[in-house]
């Protein structure tokens, strides 16, 4: 078990992650007419995102970005977050913003995004040296903050809403409920970063397999939503 995800880590979790992107290109007509295309946008966003970085592979024993090796671009840690724990974290207020109805909630996710953007900026230019090293164990928990923020007043508004009796449709359930359970799982290991390394091969290995049973569980819900679920005009 230990020697295939070493081997095949990447291609496990970029493979999850093309076949959501992909789900939703094809059923992208499906959704034409409501917020879910700009989801099936982000599908795709993140997709590309993950794939560019693994650009640290060229980078290690003399490959096509070894000129990286002496430079603080040498690992993707200054990647991932730009793109994934800030990038994912704008959208998903974005995309709330777009889904919920209660006006008093839309400005309360805008102004939490808003929040979000400039606290985590203002980090990371106080802490730019540590950007290019490690990741940022506050901008993990705030952006997990704002998550489950976000998840919490649409399950709110649709126990309001006659919408309780077919949330099971809607895509932006298995959204909602995909994404929360991720950053709760995967927030905390943000903390144990510090022995993620080959002196600790036994918590690198735990660590790439609750990342990757993490990823596969929340591309697969991605994937069954936008299959079974019906289109919404909001």
């Amino acid at each position: 078990m230990e020697e295939i995800l070493l081997e095949n880590y990447s291609l496990i979790i970029h493979t999850i992650e093309f076949i959501a992107a992909i789900t939703g290109v094809i059923l992208f007509k499906k959704y034409n007419s409501g917020a879910a295309k700009f989801f099936i946008s982000f599908l795709v966003y993140i997709a590309i995102c993950d794939l560019i970085g693994n650009y640290t592979y060229l980078v290690r024993n003399g490959g096509f970005f070894s000129f990286l090796e002496s430079t603080p671009l040498r690992n993707n840690y200054w990647w991932t977050t730009l793109t994934w724990f800030i990038g994912a974290i704008v959208f998903y207020c974005f995309y709330y913003n777009k889904i919920l109805k209660t006006k008093t909630y839309k400005v309360i996710v805008k102004y939490a995004g808003f929040s979000f953007i400039t606290i985590s900026i203002s980090y990371i230019l106080f802490n730019i040296e540590d950007y290019f090293v490690k990741f940022f164990p506050f901008i993990n928990v705030f952006g997990a903050l704002i998550i489950f923020l976000c998840t919490m007043l649409y399950f709110i508004e649709i126990l309001k809403s006659e919408y309780i009796l077919t949330f099971y449709k809607s895509l932006n359930f298995y959204i909602s409920s995909a994404i929360l359970i991720w950053w709760l799982i995967v927030t905390p290991m943000v903390f144990y970063d510090i022995y993620f390394s080959k002196a600790d091969w036994n918590f690198v290995i735990l660590k790439w397999q609750i990342y990757m049973l993490a990823n596969i569980f929340m591309y697969t819900t991605f994937t069954i939503g936008l299959i079974y679920s019906k289109p919404e005009n909001v």
